[in-house]
């Protein structure tokens, strides 16, 4: 594994370094903060859906904080996506944000400033770009 210079990536590479599966971790978080989500997974097959659903957000990511090829675009098309199944703005929002605070937590004295840093302002991109508030 290359040391990447991209601190978002920087990020999604050492947390791989401590786990294999952050969909537990992502997730957890989720439905502890808003538990409204729970009830949006059905209960049969909802871990593939959960595993899918995050790691095309983690490439939409990496994509958006990276040399945006397109995959990014996935995040426009979630939200209209989202929006039909009548879930917030501000909701679909905060799923990147548990993404970055279970990032950090799984990271400790690893979480730079310099990745902080790049993630708030990921964050507002990612806000800038949905249309979620203004």
């Amino acid at each position: 594994m290359h040391a990447s210079p991209n601190p978002i990536e920087k990020s999604f590479e050492l947390a791989a370094s401590r786990c294999t599966d952050l969909t537990p971790l992502v997730y957890q978080r989720l439905f502890k903060e808003h538990p409204e989500t729970q009830a949006m997974f059905r209960s049969q097959g909802s871990g593939l859906v959960m595993g899918s659903m995050l790691a095309l957000t983690i490439e939409a990511i990496l994509d958006f904080a990276g040399q945006r090829r397109g995959h990014f675009r996935l995040i426009t098309c979630e939200i209209a996506s989202h929006d039909g199944y009548g879930t917030p703005r501000e909701l679909f929002i905060a799923f990147f944000a548990v993404i970055r605070d279970t990032l950090r937590d799984l990271l400790g004295d690893e979480w730079s400033t310099e990745i902080a840093q790049a993630w708030d302002t990921l964050l507002v991109d990612i806000d800038a770009l949905t249309g979620a508030t203004g």
